[in-house]
């Protein structure tokens, strides 16, 4: 194919794309369709996430026409799937159409986009949090059915969901990242326990899950036995992208709350040096805004790679600074926070006040894969760099040593 036949065929996906945004718009007004009718329209018409096969919610096209999309619908008021179900949309979704049976699919993916349905995704313990294959929580195969014990911790809105995306230790015997396996758990089983895990910011978003004996059908395994750890590489590697790998508009986002904070200052309080910091943090905001758009440009069908962790590493550590630099423009106002009651929010996205944003990101370094592990998959994957001594690596997980 010449580069003039690629250009005419992408010509003809946009073209595809936005007729359908037009019929869609035009059958479906959001200003007058209740949110979940809206979404489930553009669900059925392939454009909730666009390089999803045909009848998942895609067109099976190349993913950058989701920007197309959404800056389209969303300029007209649509509701944004992310805001009430951002672990089901971002991360869970992808893991089901890549590894879910024809069946899970059909049941799954259009209550998780319309947001009828919440997710969680049931990964960290409280002995193995980074090092994810060394989870201890156990599935053993009873008949049709799976018995699984253990807990989980760090669960976001698993007090809102319905379905979790479970991974247990189903073969001790194997290496660590061979014996585990993946499951679609009903979280309001009765056998299920939740218990809020109360933050600085006052609320409760986070959560640890205890399961005693919970039984899940063989049916909602996803992938087969042993395939836990490729199932969450597909987890993970779309939570990092959800995270870290977002283009707002040049100006917006989380460096908005910085420029507003530094207009709203007396202009006797806006000194040439604190002027320069707000212009060094809007730069680096505007380098990765602008990496992530060349990141979204070159991304394939499938999976993301490990290019993911550049933005999710950056915008870590970006977040943290701006707001930093925030409270620090805000004065001793940055110490007033208000109400440390403890709530249990509604979602896991924004922050209602500049002080409760500070404290939220300090968790951005650690949520998705801590700053450290992307350093390591960036410096293993990307640069090509000898790899961190692994002991452990050929052992079976009964025989390695564990706290």
């Amino acid at each position: 194919m010449t580069m003039t036949d690629s250009r005419t065929e992408l010509t003809a996906d946009e073209q595809r794309v936005s007729e359908l945004v037009d019929e869609l718009l035009a059958s479906c007004p959001p200003a007058t369709t209740e949110p979940k009718v809206f979404l489930g329209e553009q669900y059925d018409r392939g454009l909730a996430w666009v390089h999803f096969p045909v009848g998942s919610g895609g067109l099976g096209l190349n993913p950058k026409l989701q920007k197309l999309i959404n800056e389209r619908v969303y300029a007209q008021g649509a509701p944004n799937p992310m805001y009430r179900n951002p672990i089901g949309h971002g991360m869970c979704g992808p893991t089901v159409v890549a590894w879910g049976s024809d069946a899970q699919k059909e049941r799954y993916l259009r209550p998780l986009f319309t947001g009828e349905e919440i997710w969680c995704q049931l990964f960290s313990e409280p002995g193995s949090g980074s090092d994810f294959a060394g989870l201890s929580s156990t599935g053993v195969q009873d008949g049709d059915e799976w018995i699984c014990n253990g807990q989980k911790v760090w669960t976001t809105l698993a007090h809102l969901s319905k379905w979790g995306l479970l991974v247990v230790r189903t073969d001790p015997n194997a290496v660590k990242h061979a014996g585990l396996t993946a499951f679609v758990v009903d979280m309001q089983d009765p056998t299920v326990e939740i218990r809020p895990l109360r933050q600085m910011t006052g609320e409760a978003e986070f959560n640890e899950v205890f399961f005693s004996d919970t039984r899940i059908p063989a049916e909602e395994m996803l992938g087969g036995p042993g395939d836990g750890w490729r199932v969450s590489l597909t987890t993970l590697m779309n939570e990092r992208v959800s995270i870290g790998g977002t283009i707002p508009a040049r100006g917006s986002g989380t460096i908005s709350a910085l420029v507003q904070t530094w207009q709203s200052l007396p202009e006797a309080s806006k000194d040439p040096v604190a002027l320069d910091d707000v212009m060094k943090l809007w730069s680096r905001a505007e380098v990765l805004r602008l990496t992530n758009i060349r990141a979204n440009q070159n991304r394939k069908m499938g999976d993301p790679g490990p290019e993911g962790s550049i933005g999710k590493m950056a915008s870590a550590d970006l977040n943290k600074d701006i707001y930093d630099e925030v409270v620090n423009l805000l004065g001793a106002d940055g110490m007033l926070y208000g109400s440390y009651e403890m709530i249990r929010p509604e979602t896991a996205m924004g922050s209602d006040t500049l002080q409760k944003a500070f404290l939220r990101s300090r968790a951005n370094s650690i949520e998705g894969g801590t700053t450290e592990v992307m350093k390591n998959i960036l410096g293993e994957r990307v640069l090509g760099l000898p790899g961190d001594v692994r002991v452990d690596r050929d052992r079976p997980w009964s025989e390695v040593p564990r706290s």
